[in-house]
């Protein structure tokens, strides 16, 4: 199966100061490997300042995105995790950890959501991922892999 999440699109123990920046620093990562260009990060970020904190799936966990659009090159993710938790205006605040996800079209935006759906509904994946101490423990962790399949 195609990785959900690459380790370039990995980072742990992020220092930032409020949710924005929050969503910059996961956008930033995908800007670097060519998914996005920069102009999705602010759609991102007017995402949730036009919709509310609807981003935030659960306790701990808020995965930024927008609609489809032509500033999106490739669908993919990136993740990282946040020394300290930031507040988005959710019940399920302090967030985390923050996914960010491009999709190129509508098809990919649902089925990418169903996979991301699927490792959130694993027992303690919230904590799992917080407790990610190397970029391939989480790696791993998300794909779905054991260490001697890679």
């Amino acid at each position: 199966m195609e990785e959900l999440i690459r380790r370039e699109n990995i980072l742990l123990d992020m220092e930032v100061n409020d949710w924005k920046e929050a969503i910059k620093a996961a956008g930033s990562l995908l800007v670097e490997t060519g998914n996005i260009t920069k102009v999705y990060i602010d759609e991102m970020i007017n995402s949730v300042l036009e919709m509310g904190p609807y981003i935030v799936l659960t306790k701990g966990f808020a995965m930024a995105h927008a609609a489809p659009s032509p500033e999106v090159i490739n669908t993919a993710t990136s993740i990282i995790t946040l020394k300290k938790p930031v507040s988005f205006g959710s019940p399920n605040d302090p967030v985390s950890i923050v996914m960010c996800l491009s999709c190129v079209d509508k098809e990919g935006h649902m089925a990418y959501l169903q996979r991301v759906a699927r490792v959130l509904m694993q027992k303690g994946i919230i904590e799992k991922m917080k407790n990610c101490k190397t970029i391939d423990e989480m790696y791993l962790l998300l794909n779905d892999r054991k260490e001697e399949e890679i």
